[in-house]
């Protein structure tokens, strides 16, 4: 879904503001960001797939939705876009059919296909089925052989671009773009804090959060005054049993609320879960200092929500174990500490012990959690955290006299930089120092021909 796609929708941005015509292809759902609204992008949607029957099987499903794809596409790339297109960016996964079918165009048309790799589409179908099962290894060759050739690979991570280069040999251009926050994203105000938790009050009006949060006056108050509230990446790669099964912190903090931001086929079975372990069943004691509470944000809240919070919490495993949390780039972007679940390549993007901590099960985040919240809302160990953040993340005005005394300002130039090599940008200045030199210099040169 187009919505979903932040780091599609962020190249979309970009592109326009550097002069380009542009048009975003992708199936309708959530909405795109407001500053994709604004410019001048022309949103090509395409028809919904055929929804799936529990009933039918995947492997006969599957070929249904494949073949509505390849003709909407089609459709899109070579009669609703009226020019022949410079560029065509590609998001990765998914596979099947789009990299063929770009392919294809590419040579129909004349374009230049640039491969954004995400993850890897074989990957995550090996999720659904199995490791070894046949379609797994259909899919692993069909990307493989269409993602090899293009104008340029960008990469989510170094260590992807190290694999696919070395076992699929790709050709054209191979670039490491690592996801960064847009500019906008920053450390909430006061005020803004309170007029976010005022239009979500609703979200809070379950019985057991009314008992549990301290009462207020709204709207002159809310109940999240003097409560860290601890967002959760809820994506479908990532593992709740830890959160669930994190023992609850015996040291009162103070009360943390965890908000998860997820939407997917699992969210009711999950959030059911949470609840009867939130009231306790068969001799289990229920949880006493802590509420979780499931919401999606509109596109407006959604930074507003992880600048308000305290500590951002990542639960996601990736299916490749090459590829990076999107959610924890979103945080540091608005100066929040993030606990991160290991695995591969996590410390491409979080430095354990300088801009977050990293944990290896649920034990070790309960522990976490207490050592970050236990004298809430004095907590150095939590200010240490977030001052490797704050001088390359926003702060609103009203914000920067409160952490100012948390470290020193960092050299000019430096993003932030730590002497553990850690550089941190917005996703303008990143997209511009590596991607604008690579596009504006194939364009001159084609038009000095």
């Amino acid at each position: 879904m187009l919505g979903r796609s932040p780091r599609m929708m962020y190249h979309a941005e970009s592109f326009a503001r550097n002069g380009f015509e542009t048009y975003i292809i992708g199936n309708r759902g959530t909405e795109p960001i407001p500053s994709l609204l604004t410019l001048p992008v022309q949103l090509l949607y395409l028809p919904d797939p055929p929804k799936p029957s529990p009933s039918i099987p995947f492997i006969l499903t599957a070929p249904l939705k494949v073949f509505t794809q390849v003709f909407s596409i089609l459709d899109a790339l070579l009669v609703r876009i009226p020019l022949t297109p410079e560029f065509i960016l590609v998001q990765n996964p998914p596979s099947i059919p789009t990299l063929a079918l770009v392919w294809l165009v590419s040579r129909l048309r004349g374009s230049k296909v640039i491969i954004d790799w995400h993850n890897l589409g074989y990957s995550i179908l090996a999720l659904k089925l199995r490791k070894g099962h046949p379609l797994v290894e259909i899919a692993r060759r069909f990307e493989a052989y269409f993602g090899r050739c293009a104008y340029a690979h960008l990469f989510v991570t170094q260590a992807m671009r190290d694999k696919l280069v070395k076992e699929w040999q790709l050709q054209g251009q191979k670039i490491v773009l690592h996801d960064r926050p847009p500019a906008h994203f920053h450390r909430a105000s006061a005020s803004e804090m309170h007029e976010l938790f005022v239009g979500l009050q609703k979200d809070f009006s379950s019985p057991s959060l009314r008992s549990f949060l301290p009462e207020c006056a709204s709207p002159y108050s809310t109940p999240f005054t003097n409560v860290p509230a601890l967002p959760a990446d809820g994506s479908d790669n990532v593992d709740f049993d830890v959160e669930r099964d994190s023992p609850m912190p015996s040291a009162r903090p103070d009360r943390p609320a965890l908000l998860v931001s997820r939407k997917g086929p699992d969210r009711e079975k999950y959030m059911r879960q949470v609840e009867q372990l939130q009231r306790g069943s068969e001799g289990r004691r229920g949880w006493e200092y802590v509420r979780c509470v499931s919401m999606w944000l509109k596109a407006a809240d959604y930074p507003l929500m992880l600048g308000s919070a305290d500590v951002g919490i990542s639960l996601h495993l990736s299916s490749s174990g090459l590829d990076l949390p999107m959610k924890v780039v979103d945080m540091f972007g608005c100066g929040l500490p993030v606990c991160a679940r290991n695995f591969a390549c996590l410390d491409e993007l979080v430095k354990d012990g300088i801009n977050g901590l990293v944990f290896e099960d649920a034990e070790q985040l309960s522990k976490q959690l207490v050592s970050l919240l236990t004298g809430f809302p004095s907590s150095p160990k939590l200010d240490s955290l977030r001052a490797s953040l704050l001088h390359a993340t926003p702060v609103s005005p009203s914000q920067r006299s409160s952490f100012d005394d948390l470290s020193s300002p960092p050299a000019s130039g430096s993003m932030g930089k730590t002497n553990t090599d850690w550089e941190w940008c917005s996703w303008t200045q990143n997209w511009n120092k590596v991607m604008r030199p690579l596009l504006l210099t194939d364009v001159a040169s084609g038009q000095s021909l």
